[in-house]
């Protein structure tokens, strides 16, 4: 049967024959005793308990105990993150809020409890550290921020290590294996096999190229919690042309559905841009569609191959469409929304302040968009660099460091 209208108009269609489907395959959001609230402790101790409470399929963060009156003003910015936001998946005995962060509960989160208790003391963590362990890969993504050295370097498995045991020391809880394209690394389920999940959820960032049924059960059984997996456009010809190969949006779409099959947290990332900001209630639906977690928004930023192109990022008018997307899409049925822009507005820029990133080259920067080595994993110990980077003021930023003109000229002598 033919099917008329445009190529958006169908689009939709087809995909809103086949979400309900993949969702009960997925059994992605399904509360298990869908009468009764379920309750999760976050925080618990003699004077004050912090949890939060499922209501209608959202989350509802609370407080109670003698000194919950003190501390519900401390803990505001962290709660305020996910007050009335739905979960990415509930289960009898665990909760999910995000495919970004440990379970509830778990070893790992009691930690990152603890990272951001310190935190409201003044003493920061990097909870986040992203290892760039290869430049190789297929693709050549026009907004890559992973600049060109042309070396095709890669870091050691025994640096790779050695890198995970002073991060979890530190008490890192989210170690994140990134590249380039890491599925081309020999030996990433001896890194994801390496992080000890008492401590630390471990996470890979990919394009899908590469990914099969198969590797995705091999990831899985290594022990990877979360599978991220990288969308320009809900349009495989536009998403080809921004990652620079064709191809590369059909291999998107089956490591989703290989790391959904093999039991995998499976996480749509999105660099939203001026290009696919008119796209959003397409990529949802695509998200939906596919019976995703979560679907990630992350503003594009003007570093790597988009360093010059300051003058391009959002405006404030389209950053008011997407936060008029997100507001929409809480009262939808499917996935978790995270939208990072709006999330950074309440805690600031988390560079050199919560997240840390390594290079292939072993650089350890502020974060994946800042190329400032502070130090190297090959001669630096990372807690000594760490230490360097949080005695710069500049990362204690309310808003993203490359995006302010004055950042760009000091540091990286960049007018605009």
């Amino acid at each position: 049967m033919e099917v008329q209208g445009t190529p958006k108009e169908q689009m939709n269609l087809g995909f809103k024959r086949q979400a309900k489907k993949n969702r009960a395959e997925a059994n992605t959001h399904q509360i298990p005793d869908a009468g009764k609230n379920m309750q999760y402790d976050l925080y618990k101790s003699p004077l004050l308990r912090v949890y939060t409470e499922i209501e209608d399929g959202h989350m509802r963060m609370k407080t109670s105990g003698a000194a919950s009156i003190l501390m519900r003003k401390n803990l505001a910015k962290n709660l305020s993150i996910f007050e009335g936001e739905k979960p990415a998946k509930v289960e009898a005995d665990r909760l999910i809020c995000s495919t970004w962060m440990p379970p509830i509960p778990s070893p790992g989160f009691d930690r990152l409890v603890k990272s951001q208790l310190s935190s409201i003391r003044g003493k920061m963590i990097p909870d986040q550290v992203t290892i760039s362990i290869t430049e190789e890969c297929p693709n050549n993504c026009i907004h890559c921020a992973l600049p060109d050295t042309k070396n095709r370097a890669k870091l050691t498995k025994e640096t790779v290590k050695s890198t995970i045991d002073q991060i979890l020391e530190m008490g890192t809880t989210f170690v994140i294996f990134d590249g380039g394209e890491p599925l081309t690394y020999p030996g990433l389920e001896d890194l994801i096999r390496y992080v000890d999940p008492e401590k630390a959820i471990t996470g890979m960032f990919t394009s899908g190229v590469g990914m099969t049924e198969e590797r995705a059960r091999s990831l899985k059984e290594a022990g990877l919690y979360s599978l991220t997996v990288s969308f320009d456009s809900a349009y495989e010809d536009k998403h080809d042309y921004v990652r620079g190969r064709k191809g590369v949006f059909k291999s998107a779409v089956e490591a989703v559905k290989s790391g959904l099959k093999a039991g995998l947290l499976v996480n749509i990332y999105v660099v939203l841009s001026r290009d696919n900001v008119n796209e959003l209630e397409e990529l949802y639906t695509l998200a939906a569609k596919l019976g995703v977690h979560e679907l990630s928004f992350y503003e594009i930023v003007p570093t790597g191959r988009w360093m010059d192109r300051a003058s391009e990022i959002m405006t404030p008018e389209e950053m008011r469409k997407f936060d008029n997307f997100v507001s929409r899409v809480r009262e939808k049925e499917g996935p978790r929304v995270f939208a990072i822009p709006q999330v950074m507005k309440a805690t600031g820029c988390m560079a050199g302040r919560k997240w840390l990133h390594i290079t292939p080259e072993g650089n350890i920067l502020p974060c994946a968009c800042i190329p400032i080595p502070y130090g190297n994993v090959h001669r630096d110990k990372v807690r000594d660099v760490w230490k360097k980077i949080r005695e710069d003021p500049a990362y204690n930023a309310k808003c993203c460091l490359m995006r302010n003109p004055e950042f760009r000229e000091k540091y990286l002598k960049i007018r605009e």
